[in-house]
């Protein structure tokens, strides 16, 4: 990663107290644990755009359906009773 930047965030004083709690065993700092999370969230976040610009791909060409794109029944034949 290139370079950092500070950011500002309010948050409840219980949950930074815990925060640091968590941070302390974990040898850690409560910024490295926040980053830890924010590269999880905004990775997942990327994965699941390229799941969906997969889908809308395949959902544009269609889907083999066994049928080789033909159909070889009419709606009468379906409902036939």
């Amino acid at each position: 990663m290139k370079g950092t930047q500070n950011l500002t965030v309010a948050l409840p004083t219980a949950l930074v107290r815990e925060a640091k709690k968590v941070a302390a065993k974990r040898e850690t700092s409560v910024s490295a644990l926040l980053r830890s999370h924010l590269e999880d969230l905004v990775e997942r976040d990327r994965e699941r755009d390229k799941a969906m610009e997969r889908f809308l791909t395949r959902a544009a060409e269609g889907w083999d359906l066994g049928t080789e794109r033909r159909i070889g029944w009419t709606r009468d034949e379906l409902h036939e009773r």
